[in-house]
């Protein structure tokens, strides 16, 4: 098993400066910190931080509190974030916790409890108040958060997010470039304070730039992001209520996925009946038939985003910033132009 012995001896350094890099002092030139931090992962070097602990007074624990436990997307995001804290050498805490759960108040349990240096909030509602943000007493960083609902001040949170109105827009104009018209929404709630609304606002808001009145008939709510019966449901329902529609956004990819099999089975082929797009960019849509159209967010630099700024938040408290991502649309074979 590789040691730190080994690993200064790769690098060419002394062993007190391998363990300033694995202990993250400051006083490490960032040249010699990478090389360090290249090696760990090129030797499989794991930092014994249970041996640390023995003989710390302070924790060196940050918590992952993950909303959403069924959510695909967010398995890039938490593989990034462990990988990046563990090579800090800090230890990271995985919490799971059910949607109907208020984030913060589990967090701030958890901060004092646990004695923890940092949360990183993974999924959650977008309307915090500043008193809200108060309970939490340790560094924070929200990823998939942004302040859409609140009335929070830019200098009193850190979060890693794409722009969710924009990414909506931008895949109904993908839609309406091909010709559509008539395109549906499958959403989890068209008004949750969370992730699904500034996406139906992008809905809308797309439809009315190119002069598209906006019909409530073609809004599907599934109540959900991961149950596929639901949202196969859904969409059925949807076809029965007006099947006059050519296109489908869907706000993630699953509902996409279950979408397709719903229009499929009701005859509805894709993309030659109706188009489907969505977002994310789940590995799961590459291998759907057909292959799925969709804007992909970029979860492990955001995950690594995410595991850096709460390292600096903890080295440098107060310092908070914004970090929005873009999304980059993939082509597959769900989308089609419109036959007139």
């Amino acid at each position: 098993m590789t040691n730190i012995k080994d690993i200064a001896l790769h690098c060419g350094v002394a062993i007190s400066t391998v363990s300033r890099v694995l202990n993250d002092h400051p006083d490490v030139s960032e040249e010699t910190r990478e090389k360090v931090l290249r090696a760990v992962q090129e030797l499989h070097y794991i930092p014994n931080n249970s041996a640390r602990n023995l003989v710390r007074t302070t924790s060196d624990s940050i918590a992952l509190l993950v909303k959403g436990v069924n959510n695909p997307f967010f398995s890039k995001i938490i593989k990034a974030i462990e990988r990046e804290i563990t090579l800090r050498g800090y230890t990271l805490e995985l919490h799971h916790m059910d949607t109907s759960e208020d984030e913060l108040r589990i967090g701030a349990q958890l901060a004092n409890d646990r004695k923890l240096i940092g949360i990183l909030f993974l999924g959650g509602r977008f309307n915090y108040s500043p008193e809200e943000i108060a309970l939490i007493n340790v560094p924070s960083v929200f990823c998939t958060y942004t302040n859409t609902f609140g009335n929070l001040d830019a200098g009193s949170y850190s979060s890693v997010a794409i722009d969710d109105k924009q990414a909506a827009r931008d895949a109904v104009e993908t839609l309406v470039s091909l010709g559509h018209r008539r395109i549906a929404i499958l959403t989890d709630n068209d008004s949750d304070d969370s992730i699904s609304e500034p996406r139906f606002q992008g809905y809308k808001d797309s439809l009315a730039t190119h002069g598209i009145p906006y019909d409530p008939n073609l809004v599907a709510c599934t109540g959900t992001f991961s149950d596929m019966r639901a949202i196969y449901d859904a969409t059925s329902r949807l076809i029965a209520r007006d099947d006059t529609f050519t296109a489908i956004f869907a706000i993630a990819d699953l509902m996409a996925i279950a979408a397709i099999k719903a229009l499929n089975d009701h005859g509805k082929r894709v993309p030659e009946n109706c188009s489907v797009v969505a977002i994310d960019g789940l590995e799961l849509s590459e291998y759907t038939l057909p292959t799925l159209t969709t804007l992909v967010q970029p979860a492990e630099e955001m995950g690594l985003v995410c595991a850096k700024t709460i390292i600096e938040l903890i080295k440098h408290p107060g310092k908070n910033r914004q970090f929005t991502f873009h999304t980059v649309l993939r082509p597959g074979g769900s989308v089609g132009r419109l036959n007139a």
